[in-house]
């Protein structure tokens, strides 16, 4: 079909129903549509967990949970697509039953890359482009999907990063006792060592050994993460630094709003490439990312958006090294050094 490059005073979905980091490296393309067709309306489709993220961000003018779909049988899903009026999809992360859904209800525009086979027979407009050996940040290939509708050159790093100003949390409050240790403490940094299984991650002990480093400064330290992910990590903070007054172990104690509100007062966060680290990097605070260099999961591929993010690789240059070695030789001394809150 012939494609309509003026989104003005059109309804456009985006549809990425997966992680928090990839939801934000996504929200760039939201920027892009709401700076060039003001009169666009911008609506997310994503899943619950991620809701507080995309209420935080300014061009998102509509959000739909994914999970609510859940909740209705299979043969009213198509009428609740129906229901947003859209007249764009861009599916920026692939899922098959949506994309069968946005073709039965008839959204005049479906675009979604060609290099899923479910698109040739879901979506009207394929763009050709390759994620998986480009060297391009996943932001910007996510660009790639607008280029249809009249983008002519990828955006920038720097471009990329101007689009985290419009990322504004809404404080909800913190527990008691966070708001205590943070008042106390003058520099504190959090050290967020699980990933949910999404990125290959530095071991425990030199987070551990990272902590002593940093209090033996006055630098307090703040342990983040889930309540799984505190399972398996809170009886060796407990071990080493229990009652210790910069120690807090805050695992299982945030909400997703709770956790993007403590980010934003201390001083930054140390972590693999994970959701918290994104949050860091729009937030402006300082994001030290641990990476592999290991195509696909690389930092040129995968570093947050920001202007204040540092990013540790391996010194290695040993190509038949795997990722997790990668990670598991840098030292906790450099992570320190990049720190630098001395």
């Amino acid at each position: 079909m012939k494609n309509n490059s003026d989104f003005s005073n059109k309804r456009i979905v985006i549809s990425r129903t997966d992680s928090i980091g990839d939801v934000m490296l996504t929200l760039p393309i939201c920027y892009w549509i709401k700076t060039n067709f003001p009169t666009a309306t911008v609506i997310f489709l994503g899943k619950g967990y991620t809701l507080p993220i995309l209420r935080s961000y300014s061009k998102i003018d509509e959000i739909v949970d994914w999970n609510d779909f859940n909740s209705v049988p299979t043969a009213q899903r198509t009428a609740k697509i129906k229901e947003l009026n859209a007249d764009i999809i861009i599916h920026v992360f692939p899922n098959k039953e949506i994309a069968a859904l946005a073709k039965r209800a008839k959204i005049p525009q479906r675009i979604g890359t060609s290099h899923r086979n479910f698109h040739l027979l879901t979506c009207n407009i394929r763009p050709n482009f390759s994620r998986k050996k480009s060297d391009f940040h996943e932001a910007q290939l996510n660009h790639e999907l607008l280029k249809p509708f009249g983008l002519i050159d990828l955006p920038t790093m720097d471009e990329l990063n101007l689009t985290t100003a419009d990322f504004k949390p809404k404080n909800v409050g913190l527990p008691s006792e966070i708001e205590r240790f943070i008042s106390v403490n003058k520099k504190c940094f959090i050290l967020h060592p699980k990933s949910q299984g999404s990125a290959v991650e530095w071991p425990m002990e030199k987070y551990l050994d990272l902590t002593q480093k940093l209090i033996d400064k006055n630098i307090a330290v703040m342990f983040t993460g889930t309540s799984a992910e505190g399972e398996i990590f809170s009886k060796e903070v407990s071990a080493k630094f229990e009652n210790h007054p910069n120690v807090m172990n805050t695992a299982g104690l945030l909400t997703l709003n709770q956790l993007m509100e403590l980010i934003s007062k201390v001083e930054g966060i140390v972590a693999c490439s994970t959701g918290p680290l994104h949050i860091a990097g729009f937030l402006g605070v300082k994001a030290v990312g641990l990476f592999s260099l290991k195509r696909p999961i690389h930092p040129g591929r995968w570093m947050p958006l920001g202007n204040n993010v540092s990013i540790i690789t391996s010194s290695s240059k040993n190509k038949k090294q795997s990722a997790k070695t990668d990670i598991e030789n840098i030292k906790d001394e450099n992570v320190f050094e990049t720190i630098g809150l001395e």
